[in-house]
């Protein structure tokens, strides 16, 4: 059983004009490095399970809290937290350990970002694993405005940005409650619920499903955003207009090999066109929702470690 108290000790690495709060484990095995990205609304933390059977076998494995996170900064422009900056502070972190490149895993928001690193600067990507979310390919138009006609203006994407400073000001009341209702596992399927779904559920008095960790490893992501509030990670949202034109003259095509990693119970669809902008994608899918590493962890870490096994024969 995994104790919090077995996490690694961080240390503040200054990047791209922030410091961020990088987990590590694996140091001896300097050279071979790996990155994990967490999405939203998580910590480091949730790669617990994987960092250890990473590191015994052979990686140097590099765990940040992403700009808006834990300990690491908070800078106050909403624009200081676009794909340019997120995937900046990626590579500065890579020049930090004096690496040219590195394997970078990312789950739902840090998958947004590994992608979107990926397109940046590719040169600095020997291969990439996805969590939960596949590839985006850009919209015709800018994002927000695509998910405000398909989904309306109460989808929290789209709420973040409209209604600025409102849901984070109701998440920042109900931390626990929130991080309590939305970590669940084996929710039964039910059509959505008007409202915003992330209100709703910092507001809901029964949760959902099953727990999906114990008490005292939620306590890290409850004390986590207890003590720095939700409105830098919610930032990360606020941007993906930008970032719709940041990319608008970067060829989309992925070419490093790739892994997908699907939750079949995840809410967010599997992509049907995956092949056409990363053609050299392996896909795997897990009997599991959302919070793929966290759910199912043995599972998790068997594929990627089976698929950098194959890579590395091949």
């Amino acid at each position: 059983m995994f104790s919090p108290a077995d996490f690694p000790t961080p240390t503040l690495v200054s990047v791209n004009g922030v410091e961020l709060e990088v987990f590590e484990t694996g140091q001896e095995n300097a050279g071979n490095p790996i990155v994990l990205c967490h999405g939203w609304p998580e910590h480091a933390f949730s790669w617990r399970y994987q960092m250890p059977a990473l590191a015994a076998a052979g990686y140097h494995v590099i765990v940040p809290n992403q700009r808006g996170y834990g300990n690491s900064s908070r800078p106050a422009d909403v624009t200081d937290y676009d794909i340019e900056q997120l995937s900046g502070d990626l590579v500065v972190l890579l020049d930090h350990y004096g690496y040219e490149d590195a394997i970078f895993v990312g789950h739902d928001w840090g998958a947004n970002v590994v992608w979107g690193l990926t397109l940046l600067h590719p040169d600095r990507v020997s291969k990439v694993i996805s969590l939960a979310l596949p590839y985006q390919a850009r919209t015709e138009k800018p994002w927000i405005e695509f998910l405000e006609e398909f989904l309306g203006s109460d989808y929290y994407f789209v709420h973040f940005n409209r209604q600025p400073g409102v849901a984070d000001a109701v998440l920042d009341q109900n931390t626990s409650r929130f991080l309590r209702n939305l970590f669940r596992k084996n929710v039964p399927p039910a059509p959505p619920e008007p409202g915003m779904m992330m209100i709703n559920l910092a507001r809901a008095e029964a949760s959902l499903g099953d727990p999906l960790m114990r008490d005292d490893e939620l306590a890290v992501f409850v004390s986590a955003f207890e003590k720095v509030g939700f409105t830098g990670s919610i930032n990360w949202y606020r941007n993906l207009d930008r970032n719709w034109h940041i990319l608008a003259d970067v060829n989309p095509i992925i070419q490093q090999p790739a892994l997908m990693i699907y939750g079949d119970r995840d809410t967010i669809p599997k992509s049907e066109n995956l092949t056409e902008f990363v053609p050299n994608v392996d896909v795997v899918s897990l009997d599991c929702g959302h919070w793929i590493q966290q759910e199912k962890p043995e599972e998790t870490t068997r594929a990627i470690l089976n698929w950098l096994e194959d890579q590395n024969a091949a």
